[in-house]
């Protein structure tokens, strides 16, 4: 199992949805300013997460990305092999540490199998990360706002401009 910069940011990135899931689809531009990862570069790896099933995609004004199945059905194996591929076998001869590599990457596997990406949600919630109510946008016919009253700050007559000129002393 290749673990890379890229798998890093797609178990991020899921993180992000599952932790949001109550809330409707997750735009990637939103995961791209919470993460800083570049737009296309989540558009590519969000791609392979849908082609595998792991999210679904809901187009137009407030889609976004959602998880394809719950959370506890998603392990962090799923999301690395989702974005990274399939792992090639090395067809040369074996070196004398190949054994230490293959056993290695096995428990490896095993490890990130056993690890959901509900307990990763749910472990940021026990850290204290609370979800960011996003602000309700009004789509279509606005409503038009309320006029605020007047108050002119000069005189209305000849009269009232006298008082304001007598109050000041300038008279």
């Amino acid at each position: 199992m290749r673990i890379s910069t890229k798998s890093r940011f797609a178990v991020t990135a899921m993180i992000d949805v599952a932790l949001r899931e109550n809330a409707g689809p997750v735009p990637l531009s939103d995961i791209a300013v919470r993460h800083q990862i570049s737009i296309s570069y989540l558009e590519q790896m969000f791609s392979k997460l849908r082609q595998h099933g792991l999210v679904e995609s809901t187009r137009g004004p407030g889609g976004g990305y959602a998880l394809g199945h719950r959370g506890d059905a998603i392990t962090v194996a799923d999301i690395i092999e989702a974005v990274e591929g399939e792992t090639k076998t090395q067809d040369a001869t074996e070196d004398a540490t190949q054994a230490l590599w293959d056993s290695l990457n096995s428990k490896m596997l095993d490890y990130m199998q056993s690890i959901t990406l509900h307990s990763l949600a749910t472990d940021q919630r026990a850290h204290g990360f609370q979800v960011e109510e996003a602000p309700v946008t009004n789509r279509g016919v606005f409503k038009k706002p309320a006029a605020e009253p007047l108050r002119p700050s000069t005189p209305n007559s000849v009269f009232a401009l006298g008082q304001s000129l007598l109050a000041r002393g300038t008279a």
